[in-house]
C-alpha cells in the first residue's frame, strides 16, 4: 500500500509510531507550507523502517500527483475543507478523523458529490467512541432519541468558547458549559466534537442530537457518554479514554480507531 496521510501534528505522529509492522511500502504526508522542515527533523524520533519509506509535501498538487492508494486526515477541519473534495474526485478513499467539519451542511454535500464523481469513499472512523454500528444500524427505524455527554479535564477546552467566560485554571467544581445540537456543538468547539458528530452522522443527524460538554478538574482522562431510546433498542455507552500524550484534547483511542482503517484496509478480514 501506498498510504498517504494529511497532517503530521499529534494524531499524525502518534500514528507513525504504529506502523512499523504493516505492510506499507510508501507514505506520502501532506504538511502545512512552512512546516516541511520541523517536518522532517520531527521524522528522526520514528522508527527507522517508517521514516525511510516518508516524503512530505507541502501542497495538494504533489499530494495528488504521488498517487496515494488510501488517505488518512488527521489534520482539522480545515484539512478537510481544503483537501477533502479534490482528494475523493481523484478515486482515492478517504478517513476523516475530524468529522466534526461535516457539520458544515454545505461542506457535507460537496464532499458526497466529490466521492460520487470519484468513485470514492469517505470513510469515517469511530474514534474515541465505540457502538457507531449499532446506532448506524437502528438509525433507518427512525424515532432515535440520542443524548451525548463529553467530559475532559478543564485544560482540555483551552482555546475554546468556555475559556472566555470561565478561569479554566482555577475551575474546582464540575461545570457543564455547553448544552445544544451536535451541530452547534461541532461548530463551537471544533477540536473536541468530533465524537458528537460521529454519534449525528451514525444516528438521527446533527439537529436531533443533543450534546452536553463538561470541565471536570477531577478528570483524568477524555470520557464520553451516550444514551440511545429508539423504538428497536435502548442502551448506553459510558467510555473512559486516555488522553493523546501529545494534546489533551484528543483520546489516544482516536489514533489507534485510525490505525484500524488502515489495517481493515490491508487485511483479508476487516472488523
Amino acid at each position: 500500500m501506498h498510504l498517504g496521510v494529511i497532517g503530521f501534528g499529534n494524531i499524525g505522529k502518534e500514528l507513525f509510531m504504529l506502523l512499523e509492522d504493516l505492510d506499507i511500502a510508501r507514505i506520502t504526508v501532506l504538511v502545512r507550507p512552512g512546516r516541511m522542515e520541523a517536518a522532517v527533523e520531527q521524522l528522526e524520533s520514528m522508527p527507522q523502517a517508517v521514516a525511510a519509506r516518508t516524503t512530505f509535501v507541502d501542497g495538494i498538487t504533489a499530494f495528488l500527483a504521488a498517487q496515494s492508494d488510501f488517505v488518512v486526515e488527521t489534520a482539522g477541519h480545515d484539512a478537510v475543507l481544503n483537501y477533502g473534495a479534490d482528494i475523493l474526485k481523484s478515486g482515492v478513499d478517504l478517513v476523516v478523523v475530524s468529522i466534526g467539519a461535516l457539520a458544515d451542511s454545505a461542506l457535507y454535500d460537496t464532499l458526497v458529490a466529490a466521492a460520487r464523481m470519484g468513485k470514492a469513499r469517505m470513510i469515517l472512523p469511530p474514534g474515541a467512541v465505540g457502538g457507531l454500528d449499532i446506532l448506524a444500524g437502528l438509525a433507518p427505524a427512525g424515532d432515535m432519541q440520542l443524548r451525548y455527554f463529553g467530559t475532559k479535564p478543564p485544560k482540555a477546552w483551552a482555546g475554546t468558547p468556555v475559556a472566555q467566560t470561565v478561569d479554566l485554571d482555577t475551575l474546582d467544581h464540575v461545570l457543564e458549559f455547553f448544552r445544544g445540537t451536535a451541530r452547534e456543538a461541532a461548530c463551537a468547539y471544533p477540536k473536541n466534537a468530533n465524537v458528537a458528530a460521529a454519534l449525528a452522522l451514525a444516528g438521527g443527524g446533527f439537529d436531533d442530537t443533543h450534546v452536553t460538554l463538561i470541565a471536570d478538574p477531577a478528570a483524568t482522562g477524555n470520557s464520553h457518554r451516550y444514551e440511545l431510546i429508539s423504538p428497536l433498542a435502548t442502551f448506553s455507552v459510558d467510555i473512559a479514554n486516555k488522553a493523546s500524550g501529545g494534546n489533551v484534547k484528543t483520546s489516544l483511542a482516536t489514533v489507534y480507531s485510525v490505525l484500524r482503517e488502515i489495517r481493515n484496509r490491508l487485511g483479508p478480514i476487516a472488523i
